[in-house]
């Protein structure tokens, strides 16, 4: 069972889901989960269409926002931003650890005009140390 942090009223991060996770953040309010891991990265967990699958029998809107490797490009930012805004209630983002969840809802909460400071309190508050993309915060929050 996955522990769920908080980052603000309305984005929750998580490590990596197991199915009866969906019907708990169903059960906890949450409106969308946001994968962003990417498939096969561990085959022995649920890919994301056991996810999807389990979230739509949840009553729960379902995004895949893979990020891997290679890093945070502006399509994922946006892509985020996008849930963000769409979403009808809380939304459940989650990786392997929560850390790219996390560091993707940073980016896009900067590219919306939030405050670095604010932002970065906030990831520190559920216990993840968002300092590596501290640069990429402060440059979109100041476009």
């Amino acid at each position: 069972m996955s522990a769920f942090r908080k980052l603000t009223d309305n984005i929750y991060v998580s490590q990596q889901l197991v199915l009866d996770d969906v019907a708990t953040a169903a059960a906890e309010g949450m409106a969308m989960i946001v994968n962003n891991r990417p498939d096969g990265e561990d085959p022995d967990a649920p890919q994301g269409a056991d996810i999807g699958g389990a979230a739509a029998q949840a009553g729960l809107n379902y995004v895949e926002i893979p990020i891997g490797h290679a890093g945070f490009s502006e399509p994922q930012i946006d892509a985020m931003i996008d849930a963000m805004e769409q979403a009808e209630g809380p939304i459940l983002a989650y990786c392997r650890s929560g850390t790219r969840s996390t560091f993707l809802w940073a980016l896009a909460s900067a590219k919306q005009g939030g405050d670095p400071d604010t932002i970065v309190r906030a990831a520190m508050q559920a216990g993840y140390d968002v300092s590596p993309i501290r640069p990429m915060i402060d440059m979109l929050a100041a476009r």
